[in-house]
């Protein structure tokens, strides 16, 4: 797991620009905490932040591959997760080997096989190959977007990293923020592709980009598509067992140590109980992490998405499964202290409004990687087998995305920005036209209608939208500070496999994620196997709510920047709420603005809206 940068020009010497190279690669020394490298020729460079998880010695990058007509060298961010058995394969091609890393796997395979090696990887990744022999830059990203890749168009080339910051960092690139780009921060509804600043692009998931002299294009090499699922029920569960048996033996191989995150639902439960009987296969005890916060019993308010607290349930499975258990209690002071929202901003390059959620997941990540670097998360699971509220009622049938119809959103934000910038955003219509492009998308089977259309639908948004938000939040978050968390149920197998499962078998017991319960039960405890979906929880700690009052205050008094875009009376009435009344809405206006504030004072956009 890496952070990757670069520049290729087809007009100036890159030989010369070496510092700024090495500028845009020190942006990414979070995500590679490990080691730094560069690799410079007069047409590209290419720079590389390791964190270093398989070769520990050997995997050191950018990694070149001299052939007959000059090198190939690549910067590659990910694991994949068959990398063993792409080695044996290339051996038998003639291929020899001078590391044990999947780095050199990749970059051969990409020798061996071109561009189409995509067909053959199975794992999480982003990378960037220059191919001397043809001049051209290849960027590759997973098929999930499970790992982060941005690009931006020069007048003879491209600069690509990881984040964003990274291409901020090269002069070509200013750090202009227009109308749509203020679009896609409010609207909570994540468009494929944009990458909110001017000029910049995000790589697809599922997608490769070429750069050569004759410009930028970029094609998918893997979408969902729709298949005849002819499993019956007992076979459909066995399968998915079986799948998420191979899974998650796959990932959990490391040479650095090993975790799980725990919350006590289904889903990381399962992950949790299944690497436990691996492990437990070797002689290796599991360990798991669960965040907490201090009197969350007795302050928490329930939620539909979030109707019950973890901790008796992640002591149930931890107690179940054995495993070397630890829970990271943050408490208010720690929650709403400046530097860490300034931490968690600066991971996200967003102003996201999630507040103390994102505060506390940077925190609790922080706290993992003193004793870990890689963890396994139950991340995705809910997109993939259908675990929302909101797919299971009239909600889903709303002429909108279905998570904002199940009323999963950031806070009045219509209130809380000025009705001039409202007026101009007119985030209804761009939700509604986003919406019904993504429909346009959806793969269809002949004659499908009804429920099941709906229900394909649905779970395509999901797993096309939706989850590329949580993906981008898990990974900014974790690389912060250099934990690589990886995502057994965003294998493209198993999505593949349940995205083409009727939803009738989906909920063949009635409940959400039917199948997943069914294939997992006998390694959970029953009031785990039966526990209702509840989401990543948040803070009810009256300091840390005092606290997020008095910084807003100091906002409005200050006369901050942010404030311009804001109906400061909106956020006035918020903060003259009693912290024991406050309400979930204005919480979360509360927490926008501050994280507003703070991604202006990091990242200095340029807001133009005219």
């Amino acid at each position: 797991m890496c952070g990757i940068t670069g520049w290729v020009s087809y007009r100036r010497d890159l030989t010369s620009h070496r510092q700024v190279l090495d500028t845009m690669t020190e942006t990414m020394a979070c995500r590679g905490p490990d080691a730094a490298g560069a690799w410079v020729t007069g047409r590209a460079a290419l720079g590389h932040r390791r964190l270093a998880v398989i070769d520990l010695p050997g995997g050191a990058q950018p990694m070149a591959v001299d052939t007959a007509d000059g090198p190939v060298s690549m910067v590659y961010s990910g694991e994949a997760y068959n990398f063993t058995e792409l080695r044996d394969e290339l051996r038998r091609r003639g291929h020899s080997f001078t590391t044990d890393s999947d780095t050199e796997v990749v970059l051969r395979g990409y020798v061996e096989w071109g561009e189409s090696l995509t067909e053959k990887l199975n794992g999480m990744y982003a990378f960037a190959i220059w191919d001397s022999r043809t001049e051209k830059l290849v960027m590759i990203r997973d098929r999930m977007g499970i790992k982060p890749f941005y690009y931006y168009e020069t007048d003879d080339g491209v600069l690509f990293g990881s984040e964003p910051k990274a291409i901020l960092a090269n002069p070509l690139a200013a750090p202009e923020v227009g109308l749509d780009g203020l679009r896609e921060i409010f609207a909570f509804a994540k468009t494929p592709g944009h990458a909110i600043w001017k000029g910049m692009k995000e790589l697809r998931p599922g997608h490769i980009a070429v750069v050569d002299r004759n410009g930028l294009r970029e094609q998918a090499y893997w979408r969902l598509e729709v298949s005849e699922h002819t499993d019956d029920q007992e076979a459909t569960v066995a399968h998915v067992r079986e799948l998420l048996e191979d899974i998650i033996a796959r990932q959990l191989v490391a040479d650095v140590p090993r975790c799980t995150l725990l919350s006590g639902g289904l889903d990381s439960s399962a992950m949790t109980s299944l690497a436990a009987r691996k492990l437990g296969e070797h002689g290796e005890t599991v360990r798991s992490f669960a965040v907490d916060f201090p009197g969350q019993a007795e302050n928490f308010r329930a939620i539909d998405v979030v109707p019950s607290v973890d901790t008796p349930y992640v002591h149930a499975v931890a107690e179940h499964v054995k495993s070397d258990h630890r829970d990271i209690v943050l408490d208010g002071s720690a929650l709403s202290d400046p530097a860490v929202r300034r931490a968690a901003i600066a991971a996200r390059d967003l102003p996201t409004g999630l507040g103390d959620r994102d505060n506390s997941l940077y925190l609790l990540f922080k706290a993992v990687r003193e004793q870990s670097t890689v963890a396994l998360s139950g991340e995705s699971a809910d997109e993939v087998f259908g675990g929302y509220p909101w797919f299971h009622d009239e909600r889903r049938e709303a002429d909108t995305f279905p998570w904002l119809a199940g009323g999963l959103t950031l806070g009045d934000t219509k209130s809380l920005l000025s009705q001039d910038l409202t007026e101009k955003l007119d985030l209804d219509t761009y939700l509604h036209d986003h919406y019904l492009s993504a429909l346009d998308e959806v793969p269809l089977k002949d004659g499908e209608t009804g429920l099941e259309k709906r229900m394909r639908q649905v779970c395509y948004l999901h797993l096309t939208r939706m989850v590329n938000t949580l993906l981008d939040r898990k990974d900014r978050m974790s690389m912060a500070v250099g934990l690589e968390v990886r995502v057994p149920f965003c294998d493209h197998r198993l999505v593949s496999y349940v995205f083409n499962t009727p939803w009738s078998l989906k909920t063949f017991d009635g409940r959400e994620k039917s199948i997943l319960r069914e294939a997992t039960r006998d390694v959970l405890p029953e009031s785990v196997a039966n526990r209702k979906k509840s989401g990543y929880p948040g803070s009810f700690d009256p300091a840390y709510l005092a606290a997020i009052k008095r910084q807003a205050g100091d906002l409005i008094t200050s006369g901050h920047q942010a404030m311009e875009l804001c109906r400061v009376e909106t956020l006035k009435e918020a903060l003259a709420a009693p912290a024991e009344a406050i309400t979930n809405q204005q919480r979360a206006t509360i927490e926008r603005a501050l994280d507003l504030a703070t991604w202006f004072d990091l990242r200095k956009p340029v807001i133009t809206i005219d």
